[in-house]
C-alpha cells in the first residue's frame, strides 16, 4: 500500500511557526500559506539559510533574527491616500454622520508605518473633526509601528502623495503638513496629538474599546479563513452600534459570519455601518 510522503517544507513551516508562537507570542499560524511561504524563501535568501528548519533554529536563539523575521512576513505596503476613491467616499458619506457625534472613537488596524493614520488624520482635520476624535493606530510589528510614531518619510514620496491627496479631495497644499529636512519629510506634531499608536495582534489579542469607526484596510487577504472570522468577530464585539468599518479592495463581508449584521454606505470601497 502506497502512503503519500508529506510535504517536508509544509512541515517545517508549521514547526517553525508553532515555535515562533510558543516562545515569542507572535501567532501567524492562520496567516495565509501561499503568501508565508513566498516571503519566507525571499527570508532564507536573505539570511543565506537553507532551509526553513535552519531558520527555525536561528529565530528560536537569536532575538534579533526575529527582529527581521517579523519585518520580513509582516506586509507593509502603504501610502499616503492610498486608493484615494476611498478618502474620497469617507469624506462624502462617512464625515457627514461623525458631523452628529460629540467624540468620535477610531481603530486604525494593522496601520503599519502609518501613512493611512496621518491621512485619516488629516482628512479630519481639514473637516474640523480631529479635535474630538481619538485614532488608535495599532500594530502586530513594533519596529514599523516606531517609524510610524515618527513621522517621517522620505521626501522623494511627496511628490506621489500630493497628486492622491488631492484625487481623495484634499482641500490645502499638501506641503502645509510637513516640514522638508535633508531627505525627509517630518509630518506637523499636530497631526499626532490625537493618536496612540500601541501594539496589538488581530490573531492573539482581544477588544480594548468600543469604537465609532475601524479600518483595517487590506490586511485580512494575508489570513486565511479561521483566521479572518476571528477578526471579523472582533470587529463586530468592538465597534457600537451604527459604527463603520472600512475593509480593503479585495476584502468584504460576504463570506463573514457577521454580513448580515452590516448594511452598505459604499459597496465599491468596501465601507460598512453596523445595524442595531
Amino acid at each position: 500500500m502506497n502512503v503519500s510522503q508529506p510535504n517536508l517544507e509544509d512541515i517545517e513551516l508549521q514547526l517553525l511557526l508553532e515555535g515562533i508562537y510558543q516562545y515569542y507570542g507572535f501567532d501567524f499560524r492562520n496567516y495565509a500559506v501561499s503568501s508565508l511561504k513566498r516571503r519566507i524563501r525571499k527570508i532564507l535568501h536573505a539570511e543565506e539559510l537553507a532551509t526553513i528548519s535552519e531558520l527555525q533554529a536561528r529565530i528560536l536563539h537569536d532575538p534579533d533574527c526575529l527582529k527581521r523575521f517579523l519585518l520580513g512576513i509582516t506586509v507593509n505596503v502603504t501610502s499616503m491616500f492610498r486608493d484615494p476613491s476611498f478618502f474620497l467616499a469617507f469624506r462624502q458619506k462617512v464625515i457627514p454622520l461623525l458631523r452628529t457625534y460629540p467624540y468620535i472613537r477610531i481603530w486604525h488596524a494593522g496601520c503599519s508605518e502609518g501613512q493611512e493614520v496621518y491621512s485619516m488624520a488629516i482628512l479630519l482635520q481639514e473637516e474640523g473633526l480631529y479635535n474630538r476624535c481619538r485614532i488608535y493606530a495599532t500594530d502586530a510589528n513594533e519596529i514599523v509601528l516606531q517609524k510610524a510614531k515618527s513621522g517621517i518619510y522620505p521626501l522623494g514620496l511627496m511628490q506621489q502623495y500630493t497628486q492622491l491627496y488631492l484625487q481623495a479631495g484634499g482641500k490645502q497644499s499638501f506641503s502645509e503638513y510637513y516640514t522638508a529636512a535633508y531627505d525627509s519629510a517630518i509630518f506637523r506634531a499636530t497631526l499626532r496629538e490625537n493618536i496612540v499608536f500601541s501594539q496589538h495582534n488581530l490573531a492573539t489579542d482581544r477588544s480594548f474599546n468600543e469604537f465609532n469607526i475601524i479600518l483595517c484596510r487590506n490586511v485580512l487577504i494575508y489570513f486565511d479563513s479561521v483566521l479572518q472570522q476571528r477578526v471579523h468577530q472582533l470587529f463586530h464585539e468592538s465597534l457600537c452600534t451604527f459604527g463603520i468599518l472600512a475593509l480593503g479592495r479585495q476584502e468584504s463581508l460576504r463570506l463573514s459570519p457577521f454580513a448580515d449584521r452590516y448594511e452598505d454606505l459604499d459597496k465599491r470601497e468596501k465601507i460598512y455601518r453596523r445595524l442595531d
